[in-house]
C-alpha cells in the first residue's frame, strides 16, 4: 500500500502517565493499566494544550493501514507546509516499525502495529507533535513515544532535547535524575546508569512537552529508566525550574505553548487547500429498494483531502448516495469535507478514532474511541451518527456491548487497499455486484476514487440504484 495524505489532530494512543503523575514537579510510574493502556484509554489524561488541527493551512496527514485482522497496522503523522525536515523524520520512523512490524509478526499472530499522533503546539513560529507507538510485535508492553519539534525561524527539525540548552543539560539531568530516583522500579544505580551515556541523551529524552501553565513533561518508555515491570515514568518541571534551562527555541516553544498565536507561519511559500464540494441533496432518498435493485457504496477510513471532494462531485454527477466510515483524527482536520458529506444526502458513520481493532481494547477504551469520533462527527454535521464499521471488520458481543452504535461490514470487499489499480477496482465490483449488497471501498486510495467513474456509469446502465447503509436496510 503507498501512504497516502490528508489532514491532522490526534488521540494519545495510551497516555504514559495518570492524573497524579501530570502535576506539576511530580514524578512517577504509569499505573500498569496505563502502562499497557490500549488506543484510546479515557482513564489516561493529556497534560498539553488542544489544538484545533483545521485552523493549520495547508495541512495533511500521511496515512495508512492494513485491513486484514492478522497483523493489523495502522499509521499516521502530519505533513505541515514548511516543515519538511520534520516531516521526513517522522515518515523515517513510521517507516522504520512498519518494516520491523511485518518482518517480526507472522500471518496468523493477530498482533497489531498503531502509529498515532497528536499535535503540542502549532503557533507562531513552533511546531510540536508527539508520535505514539503500540507495537504488538515489540517486548513488554509494546507502548512508546516521541515528539518532534520544529522551528520555522530557522526553518530546521528540531529533537526534543533540542529544548534545553547545551550548556543546561547538566543540571536538567540532575533534576531528572533526582526526580526518579527511589521510584518504584527504580534505583540509584539504575537511573544512573540510563543516563551515563551522555552521547545517548537525544535517545533517552525524546519525549519532552510543554504543559499549558509552562512546565515540562518529560516522558521515559517502559524499561527506559527503571524495571520494565514498573511500567512508563513521568517528570514534570515546574516554568520556574526548567525556564532557566531553555534555549532559545525552548523559550518560544513554551511561550507559544502557554500563550498561542492565531496562526502557524513556518515559512512555507504556498498552503494550498482543496475547497469542498457545494452539492445539496435534493430532499430525501425516495429509492424503494423492494422494487428496484440498490446497491450501499460505503467508504472507509477518510476524509482524505482532495479524495473525498473528487468522490463527491462523481457521486453528485450520478445523483448517487453513498455511506462514509470516517475516522475521527481525520474528521477534525476536515470538519468542512464531512459536512459536505452530510449536506450531500450521504450518510456518515462511525469507523473509531485511530483505527485500531476494537476487540483488543476494554469496554471503556471501545466506548472512548467510538464516543470521541461521534462528538467529531456531530460537530461537523450537527447530527450524531448511528452506525459504526470496526475497524479490521473485527467485533465481538463485548465490543457491541460497549456502544448503542449499530455495527456495520460488507458483502462485497474491493480489496482495494491491495491493488493501486483503477481499472482493477472497478471491476472487482462491477462484475460482482448483486442486488442489496454492501460495498466496501475507501476514499483514501487516489485509485479507488478514480475507479468510481466507471463503477457509477456502468451499474447505472445496468439499472442499480445508490443508496446509504440506513436506506438499504430500511428499505430492502
Amino acid at each position: 500500500m503507498r501512504a497516502h495524505l490528508v489532514v491532522p489532530s490526534l488521540l494519545l494512543l495510551g497516555s504514559l502517565c495518570a492524573t497524579s503523575a501530570c502535576s506539576s514537579g511530580s514524578s512517577g510510574t504509569a499505573s500498569s493499566t496505563t502502562a499497557g493502556a490500549r488506543p484510546g484509554s479515557s482513564s489516561t489524561v493529556s497534560s498539553v494544550r488542544s489544538v484545533d488541527p483545521s485552523k493549520i493551512k495547508g495541512l495533511q496527514l500521511v496515512t495508512d493501514n492494513s485491513e486484514s485482522a492478522s497483523c493489523a497496522w495502522a499509521t499516521s503523522y502530519p505533513d505541515v507546509p514548511g516543515a519538511s525536515t520534520m516531516t521526513d523524520a517522522m515518515k523515517k520512523y513510521v517507516e522504520e516499525r512498519l518494516e520491523t512490524f511485518r518482518s517480526a509478526c507472522q500471518g496468523d499472530d493477530h498482533r497489531e502495529l498503531n502509529i498515532s499522533h497528536q499535535f503540542l503546539v502549532a503557533s507562531g513560529d513552533v511546531l510540536g507533535v508527539r508520535l505514539t507507538t503500540l507495537d504488538g510485535a515489540a517486548a513488554g508492553s509494546g507502548l512508546s513515544s516521541g515528539t518532534y519539534w520544529y522551528d520555522g525561524k530557522v526553518g530546521a527539525y528540531r529533537t526534543a532535547l533540542a529544548l534545553v540548552a547545551d550548556g543546561s543539560r547538566d543540571a536538567f539531568v540532575t533534576a531528572l535524575k533526582n526526580q526518579l530516583k527511589g521510584r518504584e522500579g527504580t534505583d540509584a544505580d539504575t537511573v544512573d546508569e540510563a543516563f551515563a551515556d551522555r552521547s545517548d541523551l537525544t535517545a533517552i529524552l525524546d519525549d519532552m512537552a510543554f504543559t499549558p501553565d509552562g512546565g515540562l513533561r518529560v516522558a521515559f518508555d517502559q524499561g527506559a529508566v527503571g524495571a520494565p515491570a514498573a511500567g512508563s515514568y513521568l517528570v514534570t518541571l515546574p516554568k520556574a525550574t526548567v525556564t532557566p534551562w531553555l534555549s532559545a527555541f525552548g523559550r518560544r516553544a513554551q511561550h507559544q505553548t502557554v500563550q498561542p498565536s492565531r496562526s502557524l507561519d513556518l515559512g512555507a511559500t504556498s498552503t494550498p487547500a482543496a475547497a469542498a464540494p457545494a452539492h445539496t441533496a435534493s430532499g430525501d432518498d425516495e429509492t424503494d429498494c423492494k422494487r428496484v435493485r440498490c446497491i450501499a457504496l460505503t467508504f472507509d477510513d477518510g476524509p482524505a483531502a482532495p479524495e473525498t471532494a473528487t468522490l463527491l462531485t462523481y457521486l453528485a454527477q450520478y445523483n448517487a448516495r453513498a455511506t462514509f466510515f470516517t475516522v475521527g483524527q481525520n474528521v477534525v482536520a476536515h470538519p468542512d469535507l464531512v459536512r459536505a458529506e452530510a449536506r450531500a444526502g450521504n450518510e456518515v458513520g462511525n469507523h473509531s478514532w485511530n483505527h485500531p481493532d476494537l476487540t483488543k481494547l476494554s469496554s471503556e477504551q471501545v466506548a472512548y474511541q467510538l464516543n470521541r469520533t461521534s462528538a467529531a462527527i456531530k460537530a461537523a454535521t450537527g447530527r450524531a451518527p448511528t452506525l459504526f464499521r470496526p475497524p479490521y471488520g473485527a467485533v465481538n458481543s463485548a465490543v457491541r456491548g460497549a456502544t448503542t452504535l449499530s455495527p456495520v461490514l460488507w458483502t462485497l470487499d474491493t480489496e482495494d487497499w491491495k491493488y493501486p489499480d483503477a481499472t482493477k477496482v472497478a471491476q472487482s465490483v462491477i462484475g460482482k455486484v448483486k442486488r442489496n449488497d454492501v460495498v466496501l471501498m475507501h476514499d483514501i486510495h487516489p485509485t479507488s476514487v478514480a475507479a468510481l467513474p466507471e463503477i457509477l456509469r456502468t451499474l447505472s446502465a445496468r439499472g442499480y440504484h445508490f443508496v446509504t447503509v440506513s436506506h438499504l436496510r430500511a428499505t430492502m
